[in-house]
C-alpha cells in the first residue's frame, strides 16, 4: 500500500480520471444477463463504492469516464472467436446499442461533464476504442480503474493502461468478479505487480485533503 502522501500525489485531479468499467443495467443492474455477477457486485459492496468514487471526483474535479460493453442487434462487428462471446449471444438479457441494459447503473450517477465509451467488440474497455486518445488529450497520468469484472475486463483495462505508459490505481473493494474469492487473489498476485492498489477509502481521502 502506497503512503497517504504518495498517493495524494499520484491521484492529483487534474492529472487523474476515474474509469468505472461495464456498470451498466444489463451487467451489474437488477435485470443484469450476469445475476451472478451482478449479486456478487452489491452483495460485495464493490457497485456502492463506485458510486462513491464517481461523486467524489464530480465534487473534486477528476474526469470520469464510463465504459460501456454493448452490440448492435444484428451483431455485426462483434467477436465470436470465443466461448464467453458466443455464450453471450444466448443469454436472455442482450446489451444491445439503445437499450436499458447499456445504461449506467444505479446507484452510479453520471454528470453532464462525464464521457462514456461504448465498444462492440473485444475484451478491452481500453485497446480498439477511443478511451487512450481521450486519456492524452484530457492530460491523464493516472488511471483509476473500477467495476466489473475482476476474471475478464478489470485486468484487460490494467494491462492496456499499463502498456500505454499511464500509471494505475486500483481500489480493491471497488472491483468484483465471479466466484467471490477469486477478486481478491487475483488482486494480490496480478494486479499489484502492475498497479498501485488501495482502497475507495484511501482514494476518497487523497482527494478530499486536496
Amino acid at each position: 500500500m502506497p503512503t497517504h502522501e504518495k498517493l495524494v500525489e499520484l491521484l492529483a485531479p487534474a492529472t487523474t480520471v476515474l474509469l468505472t468499467v461495464e456498470c451498466q443495467q444489463g451487467v451489474v443492474g437488477t435485470d443484469s444477463a450476469l445475476p451472478e455477477l451482478a449479486d456478487e457486485a452489491r452483495r460485495s459492496g464493490a457497485l456502492i463504492r463506485v458510486a462513491r468514487l464517481v461523486a467524489a471526483a464530480h465534487e473534486s474535479g477528476v474526469q470520469v469516464l464510463h465504459a460501456v460493453a454493448e452490440r448492435r442487434p444484428d451483431g455485426r462487428g462483434a467477436n465470436r472467436n470465443g466461448r464467453l462471446f458466443r455464450a453471450a449471444e444466448r443469454l436472455p438479457v442482450q446489451q444491445l446499442t439503445g437499450s436499458r441494459a447499456v445504461r449506467i447503473a444505479p446507484p452510479v450517477e453520471v454528470a453532464d461533464e462525464d464521457l462514456v465509451v461504448r465498444r462492440l467488440h473485444g475484451l478491452s474497455p481500453i485497446a480498439g476504442t477511443d478511451v487512450d486518445p481521450l486519456l492524452r488529450n484530457l492530460g491523464c497520468r493516472t488511471l483509476v480503474v473500477t467495476g466489473v469484472s475482476a476474471n475478464v475486463a478489470i485486468p484487460n483495462a490494467v494491462f492496456d493502461a499499463v502498456n500505454l505508459g499511464y500509471d494505475v490505481v486500483v481500489p480493491g473493494d471497488a472491483i468484483a468478479g465471479v466466484p467471490a474469492d477469486y477478486t481478491p487473489a487475483m488482486i494480490r498476485h496480478t494486479l499489484a505487480l502492475v498497479a498501485t492498489v488501495t482502497t475507495t477509502q484511501d482514494v476518497l481521502g487523497a482527494w478530499k485533503r486536496r
